[in-house]
């Protein structure tokens, strides 16, 4: 490689040919009138059009050129080959370049910017073995608009058009620029589309620009219909035949049984989903002008059942019904269906940061259209096993997990009350209905028995916002079988108790997701979450009194939680570079739980954790806080971290995402949080109390990562390690352990 001291070595003066000379560029000089106002952005634009681009150059040299003339030679090595394939550039020369065609260029953008009669002059500037262009442009007066009027058409298109030039953005006194031109083409022709113009095309509009009543550079805009434009894109379609097909199959299309459903005909043979489901999803109705957006929403609505593979909407025109003044539609609806029955495996190798090791196997099967009316059913079970590889009395410990859960998901609003259909414009809100339980067992400690229910919804109120509202969430929990040592650790940690005695959890959930990340393209990306989790309020109303003074109210004997739990997620990605391929992305999570009434501590399952591969990488999950508590000086843990958490969460992180090749992706990244109680634990000595001084108590670590990305599935290997540990002594917290890091194996980006 060619750096610093050796930068000789990189001389490609040697490799240029005698009769040549190297392209380092070209510049533009502007000469202007006195009325043009816009001198800079006009540089700018043309300094766009200049080309061919010169030999880009790295620190000062021209490395790209520099390989590519190593691997010219007769016997380059494979060094060479490979660093010129990967690294080298052809080079430009005096030769390649064309200064007039691009002086075309440059008047030809003038003129679509209405600087008519400018000019453009060039001249090479040359040294020994270099040469570049200086281009000379002289910039006329502008030509202004006087009145813009819409010319003679056929009716009845020329009512329709006359109302959008009424509302057109060109105003007496604009510059003539075509691209404005075009854009106001677009705008027509959507907008008459949505009025049933079905053939219409913006190309079949023209504008004429005269000049011949004015001798101040000033113009009249007229906007008229090319010649020859077909009688059919000047006229609105009606779509008088709605056609449904809700189990299409390209093998076999061929339907003889027709049911008339709301001004719809649905053909399928064998009932696959009924009509009566089917129908709200469709905003299409007969006797209504085309209107591509109609269709364009049914056709997503449609595609969030999760019954279809394909949604295809055709339309076909009725010559025979068509008349001087309308035309006449038939609308197709294809509908081809998923597989109805799907079982899907995952086995994974889990190892944990306290040091639990072992196999998990997940098994789903699945159910879509199980009532004929788009309902998916899921059915998952999973079996865990671990095992501590830990020397000391720890060694051995095991886990065994047992979890069963099943899933109907309504693809419509389940509710008494009757909503507006036009309420859910965007798409119709998912009734989810859930119920599960889980049995875990961690011997030498405890077994656990879980269950949980669920009843929702959620929705897209559009392309970027989500909502989802669960009015019922309920967890039980119950410790069936404890050790003496589990007891002793409970007793002699009576926040952690008194987070397992709350066995009942009764709430309601509510989350509000806003997500730019949607377009793929967009170099600004903002991402929002928020989420608020109340429970006990409602079944505090059944409540029963207890029987001795201070203890907490009980429902079908069984302690149940109070507490709001509230946090925000905030995202940003900012992609730049070549096809947006690199990325600088940033994340702020807040969080917050407040137990009340009934509770003194959030139960255990609600509390808040940091560290891990989608939090504060250079720390093992759970590893981090609360506050500054050490496990490894405290002498009554057991290191299984099971009570490293708290009630409230800061986290911040960001990263630099950029290509390596193929599929592969490197980051670069920094990460920092902690969790925190906001009243104290005496456990902990006061270690974990949230205070001022939060942000001295944050961990923070740094680290890079290998991102294999295929088409959005991404296996992610972050190496971190920490710099600031708020678990050691104030003068010893801040130490960049590069000698202990810590290796994040993860599905998905973090952030």
């Amino acid at each position: 490689m060619c750096f610093g001291i050796v930068l000789y070595s990189c001389s490609i003066t040697k490799y240029i040919p005698e009769d040549e000379k190297l392209y380092t560029g070209a510049k533009i000089e502007i000469d202007a009138d006195s009325s043009v106002t816009t001198v800079k952005d006009l540089k700018t634009e043309l300094e766009s059009v200049l080309r061919p681009e010169p030999n880009s150059k790295f620190l000062g040299m021209y490395l790209g050129l520099y390989y590519h003339y190593k691997g010219q030679k007769e016997n380059p090595g494979f060094i060479n080959r490979w660093l010129n394939k990967k690294l080298g550039k052809k080079p430009i020369y005096q030769s390649d370049i064309k200064p007039f065609e691009v002086e075309d260029i440059l008047i030809n953008r003038l003129e679509n910017k209405g600087y008519f009669f400018s000019t453009a002059t060039s001249a090479f500037e040359e040294e020994e073995t270099k040469a570049s262009v200086a281009y000379n442009v002289k910039i006329a007066q502008p030509y202004k608009m006087a009145n813009y009027q819409l010319d003679s058409m056929p009716s009845p298109m020329y009512e329709e058009v006359q109302k959008e030039v009424k509302k057109s953005p060109f105003q007496n006194g604009s510059y003539f620029d075509l691209s404005h031109m075009k854009l106001e083409r677009q705008r027509i022709d959507q907008e008459l589309k949505k009025r049933g113009y079905y053939n219409l095309n913006p190309d079949f509009f023209i504008f004429e620009a005269d000049t011949n009543q004015y001798d101040n550079k000033r113009f009249n805009l007229f906007l008229k219909l090319k010649a020859e434009v077909p009688k059919k894109a000047t006229i609105p379609y009606q779509v008088k035949t709605i056609n449904v097909f809700p189990n299409y199959d390209l093998q076999d299309s061929t339907f003889n049984t027709k049911e008339r459903f709301q001004n719809k005909n649905y053909y399928q043979d064998t009932l696959f989903i009924k009509p009566k489901h089917l129908d709200r999803y469709i905003t299409l109705k007969e006797d209504d002008f085309y209107d591509p957006l109609a269709s364009k929403n049914t056709a997503r609505r449609l595609s969030t059942i999760g019954a279809y593979k394909y949604v295809n909407i055709q339309y076909k025109e009725i010559d025979t019904l068509q008349t001087d003044s309308l035309g006449v539609l038939e609308a197709n609806i294809f509908l081809s269906p998923l597989t109805k029955r799907a079982f899907r495996a995952e086995l994974q190798a889990v190892t944990k940061s306290n040091n639990f090791t072992g196999p998990n196997l997940a098994l789903t099967y699945s159910n879509r259209n199980l009532f004929k009316g788009g309902e998916t059913l899921n059915i998952s079970t999973n079996v865990g096993y671990e095992t501590q590889f830990r020397s000391g009395d720890n060694s051995g410990l095991s886990s065994l997990e047992l979890g069963l859960k099943s899933e109907i998901i309504f693809p419509r609003v389940i509710f008494p009350y009757t909503f507006n259909e036009n309420f859910f414009e965007y798409s119709i809100p998912k009734t989810k209905t859930s119920v599960g339980v889980n049995y875990l067992r961690r011997s030498k400690l405890y077994t656990l028995l879980s269950g949980n229910a669920l009843f929702g919804y959620s929705w897209n109120a559009n392309r970027y916002i989500t909502y989802e509202f669960n009015p019922i969430s309920v967890n039980y929990t119950q410790l069936i079988k404890t050790s003496t040592e589990f007891e002793n650790i409970l007793d002699e940690n009576p926040f952690l108790k008194q987070s397992f005695d709350q066995q009942f959890i009764s709430g309601m959930t509510f989350s509000f997701t806003y997500n730019e990340m949607v377009d793929a393209n967009d170099p600004h990306q903002f991402y929002m979450n928020t989420t608020l989790d109340v429970a006990g309020n409602s079944i505090s109303l059944f409540g029963k009194d207890p029987e001795v003074s201070g203890e907490p109210k009980t429902f079908l004997g069984l302690q149940y939680a109070q507490y709001a739990k509230a946090d925000m997620d905030l995202r940003f990605h900012l992609n730049f570079g070549k096809d947006k391929a690199q990325t600088i992305a940033t994340r702020l999570f807040a969080g917050y739980g407040m137990p009340y009434g009934n509770s003194e501590v959030i139960p255990y399952v609600k509390q808040y954790f940091s560290g891990g591969p989608y939090s504060v990488r250079a720390f093992r999950i759970r590893s981090l806080g609360p506050g500054t508590y050490n496990e490894e000086t405290d002498e009554s843990s057991d290191g299984t971290y099971f009570d490293q958490t708290g009630n409230v969460r800061l986290e911040a992180n960001v990263e630099y995402r950029f290509p390596l090749f193929s599929f592969f992706k490197g980051a670069i990244f920094a990460d920092a949080g902690n969790v925190w109680n906001s009243k104290a634990n005496p456990t902990f000595n006061g270690e974990d109390k949230f205070t001022s001084n939060f942000i001295n108590e944050l961990g923070m670590g740094t680290g890079i990562g290998l991102h294999i990305d295929v088409q959005g599935f991404v296996i992610r290997f972050d190496l971190a390690a920490p710099f600031h540990d708020p678990s050691e002594d104030q003068s010893k917290r801040w130490d960049f352990k590069v000698d202990e890091p810590v290796l994040n194996f993860a599905i998905g980006y973090s952030f």
